[in-house]
């Protein structure tokens, strides 16, 4: 009997775990394009608790956007490609943000609010938070190096999938893998 209850357990763990393989085998066949470069990971990361603000001083921490999926992105108003892809995100964010998921900007390094505010408006970026990381903190505690970064958090915080550089975040592709993590995939 024992060995009946061990085989039933270990069959169960064993197609828990292919299932979770297959899911992010199902998203990562999902990427095309500039989203090729969005690595899943294989097993879910911890995140850091560093505290970043708002402009009006307010503190906060990735553990704040915990129950929902989260695209994290680290930008700068000097970067070019950061820049180039705030459309992109603010219209992913427009369209699937809310209660279960929600785009997280954060302007790290040098970034005079003022700046942020004329750069959302010359781009129309309406949709998406002024956070910032001033001296870096958060951003050299998730090993980010350069700009731009976009972290994939899971409903849990923690980190999923990663992308250095930039990407079409309103494509097809970046919505297929949007929609697919919603429905549960």
């Amino acid at each position: 009997m024992r060995w009946f209850l061990s085989a039933v357990l270990y069959t169960a763990l064993a197609f828990g775990a292919n299932a979770a393989l297959a899911g992010t085998a199902e998203l990562e066949a999902l990427r095309e394009g500039s989203m090729k470069k969005l690595m899943f990971h294989a097993e879910p990361a911890a995140v850091s608790d560093v505290a970043f603000t708002d402009p009006e001083g307010g503190e906060h921490r990735l553990a704040d956007w915990s129950g929902k999926y989260v695209l994290v992105n680290f930008w700068a108003t000097w970067c070019a490609p950061c820049r180039a892809e705030l459309p992109a995100l603010d219209a992913l964010n427009r369209d699937f943000g809310g209660e279960d998921f929600e785009v997280v900007t954060i302007a790290t390094g040098r970034n005079p609010v003022p700046a942020i505010t004329r750069l959302f408006g010359e781009v129309g970026v309406d949709g998406l938070p002024v956070l910032l990381d001033p001296k870096q903190d958060l951003a050299r505690d998730m090993a980010v190096f350069g700009l731009p970064v976009s972290v994939l958090l899971d409903r849990e915080g923690r980190e999923i999938a990663r992308m250095a550089g930039d990407a079409d975040w309103n494509g097809e592709s970046a919505r297929a893998i949007v929609s697919a993590l919603l429905s549960g995939g």
